[in-house]
C-alpha cells in the first residue's frame, strides 16, 4: 500500500476512480496488526487504488472526514465518498473485505 504524505496527493487520489484511504498512525497497535493483511485485501480488489494516510500528519483532513479512531477506511468514487469503515475497534481482514464488497 502506497503511503501519501502530501495533502495535494491525497486530495488528487480522492478524485480519481475508486480509492480506498486507510488512516493510521505509527503508534497505533491495531494498525500494526492489520497492515500485514492488507496486501491480500488489495489483491481481492484490484480495480481499487489503496493509499495509507498518517492521521497525525494530516489532522485537519482527518477532522474534515470525521476520522476519530484508527485504522479507518474511507472509499471514494470519483471524488464522492462511497462508504467508510470507521470505528475505534480493531478490524480484521475479513471485516475489511466484507466492507469493501458492500461499498
Amino acid at each position: 500500500m502506497k503511503e501519501l504524505t502530501q495533502e495535494h496527493e491525497i486530495r488528487s487520489a480522492m478524485e480519481e476512480g475508486e480509492t480506498v484511504l486507510m488512516f493510521s498512525a505509527g503508534w497505533c497497535p491495531d494498525c500494526t496488526v492489520i497492515e500485514p493483511e492488507l496486501p491480500e485485501v488489495e489483491t481481492h480488489f484490484s480495480t481499487m487504488n489503496f493509499y495509507k494516510i498518517d492521521r497525525d500528519l494530516h489532522p485537519d483532513l482527518a477532522s474534515e472526514l470525521d476520522i476519530m479512531g484508527i485504522p479507518s477506511f474511507v472509499v471514494f468514487r470519483d471524488g464522492t465518498e462511497a462508504g467508510r469503515f470507521v470505528s475505534r475497534d480493531r478490524k480484521t481482514k475479513e471485516e475489511i473485505i466484507r466492507f469493501l464488497q458492500e461499498v
